[in-house]
């Protein structure tokens, strides 16, 4: 492939990861404003925090006042906020590729910022989860309430990947020293 085409490809990345940080915020605030929309029989739609926890009561979330609502949608997006922090990474990462930037240290510390905001959206699933359990179902009678904790084969999945990425960041970071040095020896 070449330089040209591989710049073209990081910008469109680019692009595509904006969309990305965009859409899930948005879907996320449109789950909890219109909560039919996570039903099972419904179109289905939820991320992992959200899902769990509308799909089951997709009747009462659409009964719940607005500021039980708001609680849930501000819940629910503290992990995707990570999610969102590493993916804004992850861009930037992409228009240092555009550039012909391949081996800088700046993309090395893109890529190691990735790692460990995708880490930290795991950590802050498994601790919203529980908020969010009990907040939903706080004005559930007594014996209705749930406090929900859960570790899923996908939670493992993207924790290797962080501890992955995070491993090719110091590679990248090791490449980009490398460079440097070649360049100031040339």
């Amino acid at each position: 492939m070449t330089s040209n085409r591989l710049a073209q490809l990081s910008q469109r990345m680019a692009a595509v990861t904006l969309f990305l940080i965009v859409a899930m915020l948005a879907i996320n605030i449109v789950l909890w404003l219109f909560p039919f929309l996570a039903a099972k029989d419904g179109w289905g739609l939820g991320f992992a925090l959200t899902d769990r926890q509308l799909s089951q009561i997709t009747d009462q979330a659409m009964l719940f006042p607005w500021w039980q609502t708001l609680g849930g949608m501000l819940l629910s997006s503290v992990p995707l906020l990570a999610l969102a922090y590493g993916l804004g990474h992850l861009r930037r990462l992409f228009q240092n590729y555009s550039r012909g930037e391949y081996f800088s240290s700046e993309a090395a510390i893109h890529l190691g910022l990735v790692g460990r905001a995708v880490a930290l959206w795991v950590l802050l699933d498994f601790l919203c989860e529980p908020l969010l359990s009990l907040w939903v179902t706080m004005n559930a009678p007594i014996g209705e309430r749930l406090l929900t904790i859960s570790i899923t084969a996908p939670t493992f999945v993207a924790l290797f990947l962080a501890a992955c990425i995070s491993i090719i960041a110091r590679i990248l970071r090791q490449a980009s020293e490398v460079d440097s040095e070649y360049r100031t020896f040339v």
